[in-house]
């Protein structure tokens, strides 16, 4: 009789472990999945320019303006860009262009900004003589 309860003592033993074991792996596997869930960051990339930022890549951490202004986020020095010509925005996960009112204007993939409007991969926003691709990374 005592060799049958240590029997179903061990049975049950070994039950309760499995059990932990298949909690603890499950909860695991969802922490694990959610790293590789990194959300990538929005890039600047100019690829047509003057020769000191044709080439330049930037990564968007939050508002940068553009313009001729040395107080702006990224100085172009020419006459085709305004003091304060244009700015990205990040709202969320999405990215934005909007155009300061600046005197030559700022092109989303070749049509005219006129209000805040989304940037998706891929996409050439053109301010003065300068291509800038829209990136992620």
């Amino acid at each position: 009789m005592v060799d049958l309860l240590l029997l179903a003592g061990r049975l049950l033993l070994v039950a309760l472990l499995y059990l932990f074991l298949f909690f603890v792996v499950k909860t695991g596997v969802g922490l694990v999945r959610g790293q590789n869930k990194k959300e990538k960051s929005w890039t600047l990339n100019v690829e047509k320019g003057p020769r000191t930022l044709k080439g330049v890549r930037l990564t968007i951490a939050g508002p940068i303006v553009i313009g001729r202004a040395p107080g702006a986020d990224i100085v172009i020095p020419t006459d085709y860009v305004s003091a304060r010509h244009a700015r990205f925005s990040l709202s969320g996960k999405s990215l934005s262009v909007e155009d300061l009112n600046s005197t030559n204007g700022t092109l989303l993939n070749g049509h005219p900004v006129t209000k805040p409007v989304a940037c998706s991969e891929g996409d050439i926003v053109t301010i003065g003589n300068v291509d800038i691709k829209i990136g992620r990374q």
